[in-house]
């Protein structure tokens, strides 16, 4: 099956979500998307997208499938949010670049883990854990001063926000670890 008919249909699924926020800013002055907004979005969404069909048309079971569509939407929600928002402080927080972490090391495990469930369950898991340790030390070892500081959200709120995060990593694992049972230890890509 060739990848032009699902990866077109990642690129109609991303221009439609980006069709959202230029609707918005022709009613509402809260949205204000610049140029730059909407190329970053595309890159991201269609790059999550795409990922996503790359890994899944390899995999041999529906829980693996499942499972790297939970790590995708972690990683899609990790850059999604640092970027919008910032994980820790403002946006402008250098400590949020930190996050970065985490992705290196979900991908790079699964690479060295040549895709196999185990291995990246594995990946995840260590995720999870990197993107607990990244948090505590943007919180409590590296603070910011200035524009940078974290602003009036109260700290138990950051603390479960990112927690929700790690947890999302935490539940890829225990798919992928679910789909090598079912696997029975093929290689799935």
């Amino acid at each position: 099956m060739s990848l032009l008919k699902p990866l077109s249909l990642v690129a109609a699924v991303t221009g439609f979500l980006l069709l959202v926020p230029l609707v918005a800013m022709q009613f509402t002055a809260e949205v204000n998307w610049t140029l730059s907004d909407f190329v970053f979005a595309a890159v991201v969404l269609f790059g999550a997208g795409a990922t996503f069909v790359l890994i899944a048309r390899a995999a041999t079971n529906n829980t693996y499938r499942l499972a790297a569509g939970v790590a995708v939407l972690a990683g899609l929600m990790l850059v999604w949010a640092n970027a919008a928002v910032g994980l820790v402080g403002s946006e402008d927080n250098p400590a949020n670049l930190l996050f970065g972490a985490v992705l290196l090391v979900a991908l790079g495990g699964a690479i060295a883990a040549r895709f196999r469930p185990l291995g990246t369950s594995n990946a995840m898991f260590a995720a999870s854990l990197t993107y607990l340790v990244v948090t505590a030390l943007a919180l409590f070892v590296w603070k910011p001063m200035g524009v940078a500081a974290e602003p009036a959200a109260p700290l138990l709120n950051v603390v479960v926000f990112n927690v929700v995060f790690a947890s999302i990593w935490a539940m890829a694992g225990l798919l992928f670890r679910r789909a090598n049972g079912s696997a029975s230890g093929r290689q799935l890509v």
